[in-house]
């Protein structure tokens, strides 16, 4: 899935969902490692639990984050 992000300095996610799994969560745009790292940790994570880890997460002064956007993508994905 392809999900054009609001309100983030990353432009774009995409990711697969295989078996209720989150899977090949590439950003494009935004803080290259630190979302590198987001990829690598819910990598093969439940879409659920994903959902609930980071929906809701804040960057400064922004409403909405990248893991926020994320989990925004997988609940419309579901």
């Amino acid at each position: 899935m392809v999900y054009k992000t609001h309100g983030t300095c990353s432009k774009e996610i995409t990711f697969d969902l295989t078996g209720g799994k989150v899977r090949n969560v590439t950003f494009t745009g935004g803080c290259n490692g630190n979302l590198k790292g987001i990829c690598s940790l819910v990598d093969g994570m439940d879409v659920k639990t994903a959902i609930e880890k980071l929906e809701g997460i804040q960057c400064g002064t922004k409403h909405t984050s990248c893991p926020d956007q994320l989990a925004q993508a997988l609940k419309q994905a579901i």
